[in-house]
């Protein structure tokens, strides 16, 4: 059995409800993830995920700020998420989907802290919180390693950890997103998971990838000074099944476009694809 998930940044849900249609009519996931939802729960837009199939939904929304959203084709049984550092920001959201065949697959949508501009944890205290919100995901990530559960984390992590993750590691190295301390803190988070990253699986390291354009840069297309900042996790027991992983780049052009792009995999839940022991994707 196949199951297609995809992430995205979408800026303000209600904003991007032309976009995410048509995402849906190009690539018809079966889950969708959504961060920055932007919208109090109560004002969600039901009745435009009703119409594009997703009948079961798991929201936890946030006005002006955050949110997080699980929609699915297949019904899903909500899980409690994280109080990150403490706070009530909506920044996590968890659903059970049980398929037809085979035992469950936990699916996370996560908000990591953008971090503010100044890479100063002194100074900056949105800095702060986002290096705090990292530790504890490595913290949460070992956790759930240790529950052995089939575990699919997707979202916007606000990090781009390898230098051919941004289009310049020289000119972003002390920037927000590509600094040591986040590099690092998000590396080990990883390794604490035993995180399979999704993306690197199929695109060597060497090979320059990003989901994110600024809004800042005007043609950001011919600019193509873009990061990876959105990532999709998969934990060392739903690690097997992952079978392919897009971008869809397209989307930033979309009109009105948020500043990332949906990232999606695709996982063959029959164990038909095989990750080998350099942790590189095989097809088959």
């Amino acid at each position: 059995m196949p199951l297609t998930v995809t992430t995205w940044n979408v800026n303000s849900v209600r904003r991007r409800l032309d976009g995410l249609a048509r995402l849906v009519a190009l690539q018809r996931p079966d889950v969708l993830c959504l961060q920055e939802t932007k919208v109090v729960d109560r004002d969600f837009p039901h009745g435009a995920f009703e119409a594009l199939g997703y009948e079961h939904r798991v929201i936890h929304g946030q006005k002006s700020y955050n949110g997080v959203a699980v929609l699915s084709r297949l019904p899903l049984e909500p899980i409690e998420g994280e109080r990150w550092c403490g706070l009530e920001d909506r920044r996590h959201v968890a659903a059970r989907i049980c398929p037809p065949d085979g035992p469950a697959i936990e699916v996370h949508s996560l908000y990591v802290p953008a971090g503010g501009d100044k890479p100063n944890p002194e100074t900056n205290p949105k800095f702060a919180h986002k290096l705090r919100f990292l530790r504890e995901l490595a913290n949460w990530s070992e956790r759930k390693r240790e529950e052995g559960a089939r575990v699919l984390l997707a979202g916007d992590l606000n990090v781009a950890p390898l230098v051919t993750d941004v289009w310049s590691h020289e000119r972003l190295k002390h920037v927000v997103t590509h600094t040591a301390t986040e590099r690092e803190l998000l590396t080990t988070a990883q390794a604490r998971g035993g995180w399979v990253d999704a993306h690197r699986t199929f695109v060597p390291e060497d090979q320059r990838v990003y989901t994110w354009w600024s809004y800042r840069t005007p043609d950001w297309e011919n600019a193509d000074k873009g990061r990876r900042l959105d990532h999709i996790w998969l934990s060392p027991a739903l690690g097997d099944s992952l079978r392919d992983v897009s971008v869809l780049r397209d989307a930033r052009g979309w009109e009105p476009p948020s500043d990332h792009v949906p990232l999606t995999v695709t996982l063959d839940l029959d164990g038909s694809s095989r990750i080998d022991s350099e942790g590189q994707g095989t097809r088959r």
